[in-house]
């Protein structure tokens, strides 16, 4: 495979570094000994990415309201040691672990059965954050992605139009009204997303409001598909 021979020839060149969990010296910033620990295959609702019993493609909840986005895909749980090293990358501008974050998610999708993406979209930061962190951490692993997959990227799409407290900052049940009308598709592009299928990504998803408000956003504009594509997901308080 194209993908997997320029992966693999990318490592080759690269100069030693330490790995970024062990801190055993080679060629991977996270070792194949960590990713072979730390990762494990599970089964994921293919609407929520929530683990379900094996076998399962659909949870409950999923079944009874299922969510605007058509499919979401996460590569990891946000859980030791991921939550750290992805709070590292996002909070503390530790752009040298995009790439293993990112191949994880590509490893994930190879896995999954969905199909290539259209169009990679970042959830996008308003203009005070993206000036306090100086990078979108979405962004990163987008543009990323778009690289290794051969497809476009555009992070001027969507419009962040309210600077909304930190999902953190509220409990579950009111995270969605703090997204609420938060997005935008940019008015001054000429129409084009009718029959689109566009993947949306982010870094972590916990109850997944922002990801349901720019799927609403993004159906209202004319796109026929939206799926989301998360490094971590939270899991459910049961697991």
């Amino acid at each position: 495979m194209v993908l997997a021979s320029l992966l693999t020839r990318t490592r080759a060149l690269a100069l030693p570094t330490q790995c970024a969990l062990c801190f055993e010296w080679g060629r991977d910033r996270v070792c194949g000994a960590c990713r072979e620990r730390f990762i494990r295959a599970i089964a994921r609702c293919r609407q929520c990415a929530l683990q379900v019993p094996e076998g399962t493609t659909v949870c409950g909840a999923c079944v009874k309201q299922p969510p605007p986005f058509d499919a979401a895909l996460a590569a990891l749980d946000y859980a030791h040691p991921w939550d750290r090293l992805i709070g590292r990358f996002k909070f503390h501008a530790a752009l040298d672990l995009v790439a293993p974050l990112a191949t994880s998610l590509l490893e994930a999708w190879r896995h999954s059965g969905l199909p290539r993406p259209e169009l990679l979209v970042p959830v996008p930061l308003s203009a005070s954050r993206l000036r306090e962190r100086g990078y979108n951490q979405s962004w990163q692993i987008a543009r990323r992605l778009a690289r290794w997959l051969g497809c476009p990227a555009d992070d001027a799409l969507l419009l962040r139009i309210k600077d909304t407290p930190h999902q953190l900052a509220f409990p579950p049940d009111r995270r969605a009204a703090n997204v609420q009308a938060a997005f935008m598709v940019e008015p001054r592009r000429p129409p084009g997303l009718r029959a689109e299928r566009i993947t949306v990504v982010d870094d972590v998803m916990t109850t997944g409001a922002t990801a349901a408000e720019i799927a609403r956003v993004l159906k209202q504009a004319g796109a026929a598909q939206v799926d989301v594509w998360v490094l971590a997901r939270t899991p459910a308080p049961s697991e």
